[in-house]
């Protein structure tokens, strides 16, 4: 791949990006978004395609609470509660985790992996509707509690469903089960 000076680009191994500053034969000297300026081969680099990368002038006008109360605008009633018996029975389990839903997350952003997990949490959420399945698991670990906050505000737009902390012994503090409260066939 040919480089030119101030193309942007990220780093293959590492947590990594920044603008090429300087080539010398093999050797580009990369000014990282940290503040540093470090040499690495040229096959250790990938260019950085600029009109992918996301603006961040895009987020500079809204304030975290109107944001935050955007989402939570679409209140859901609450459902009937949930027999012991309902819940015991099978559910669905979707694994959320990046590794299960791509071969790999090299060259992803974390907003592009995020997306990836709600989309395709909300892709099986209306398949378990559409298919009568009452209990789903989603199982999206612990981390920071992103992706979780993140499913919270897709569930809250359904009215017939209630979501809760799956069953701790089986999955730890990491997934949440979702009863979909089904009406009954006309």
């Amino acid at each position: 791949m040919k480089f030119k000076i101030n193309d942007s680009v990220a780093v293959l191994d590492d947590d990594l990006s920044g603008t090429i500053t300087k080539i010398e034969g093999s050797e580009i000297t990369v000014a990282t978004t940290n503040g540093f300026e470090l040499v690495f081969e040229a096959h250790e680099l990938v260019k950085i395609n600029q009109d992918k990368l996301m603006d961040r002038s895009l987020f500079s006008n809204a304030s975290l609470e109107s944001v935050l109360s955007d989402k939570e605008s679409k209140k859901r009633q609450n459902p009937p509660r949930v027999s012991t018996k309902e819940r015991a029975q099978p559910a669905m389990e979707v694994d959320l985790h990046i590794n299960q839903l791509v071969r790999s997350s090299r060259g992803m952003q974390n907003h592009e992996m995020l997306n990836l997990q709600l989309e395709t949490a909300k892709r099986r959420l209306e398949f378990a509707i559409q298919k009568r399945i009452q209990r789903i698991v989603f199982i999206h670990g612990v981390g920071e509690g992103v992706l979780k906050i993140e499913l919270q505000y897709l569930f809250k737009r359904y009215e017939n469903l209630k979501y809760y902390d799956a069953n701790y012994q089986k999955y730890g503090q990491g997934a949440t089960e979702v009863y979909i409260f089904q009406s009954k066939p006309s």
